[in-house]
């Protein structure tokens, strides 16, 4: 199985703060690997720095084979690395079908349409509300939208910020069945997730993280069924 990410003896601060220290995990192709952990303990940090967005004070990041760690969030875009990130960040004034167009900003405009039509055959009600302004639209059809918006770029990884938070349980269930979907479509997943017991339900792998480290790495049934697991986020 060939490893999509490599991440290791990851450090990053915020001014004096360490954040996350000696961070060591892989994302093989076509995997679901998720990373779990209480708020604070790092998961966000990862991957804001995966994608470029901060700056590791030490440490290593390999995807497809090439050392990103320096590089420009819109590169690694280019790339095939896309972001869904925790409270979506769409474009709130502009209309659903001009996110979309922001979301292909890297593409050539000529294949802005096909990459229309794929999110949109995923998202039927995105379509339907093309011309909607974003603002308005419920919070699931938002994360619909965020998520609509990285599959522009047809990604090879994306990574999934929390999805879940604030929605209602019938909308979860959606968005969690459309990440399972695009794996099986070929989509490598890498998601950071409050609901522990939904992520390991879904993921292949998980890391968990405690104050900026992991503490535990095993397959996604093990660590479900590891009795420090179920106390602290299980609720078992």
């Amino acid at each position: 199985m060939n490893t999509l990410l490599s991440v290791k003896n990851l450090d990053v601060c915020y001014g004096p703060i360490r954040a996350i220290r000696d961070i060591n995990f892989e994302v093989n192709e076509g995997e679901i690997v998720t990373l779990i952990g209480a708020n604070g303990a790092g998961k966000s940090t990862i991957l804001k720095t995966v994608s470029g967005l901060l700056r590791p004070k030490s440490g290593c990041i390999h995807f497809l084979g090439q050392d990103i760690a320096k590089i420009e969030p819109h590169v690694l875009v280019k790339r095939g690395l896309a972001h869904v990130p925790e409270g979506r960040r769409i474009f709130l004034q502009l209309t659903v079908e001009e996110n979309l167009d922001m979301g292909g900003y890297t593409i050539n405009q000529e294949d802005i349409k096909a990459r229309l039509d794929l999110t949109y055959s995923h998202f039927p009600i995105l379509k339907d509300r093309r011309h909607q302004i974003a603002g308005t639209l419920s919070g699931g059809e938002q994360q619909m939208l965020a998520i609509g918006r990285a599959l522009m770029i047809r990604p090879k990884l994306m990574m999934f910020d929390e999805p879940s938070m604030g929605l209602a349980p019938i909308i979860v269930q959606q968005i969690f069945f459309l990440i399972k979907a695009l794996n099986e479509e070929g989509t490598t997943i890498l998601l950071v997730e409050q609901n522990a017991n939904m992520a390991l339900s879904l993921a292949d792998r998980g890391y968990v993280l405690e104050t900026g480290r992991i503490v535990l790495a095993a397959n996604a049934e093990d660590l479900r069924n590891n009795e420090n697991v179920r106390t602290a986020y299980l609720g078992v």
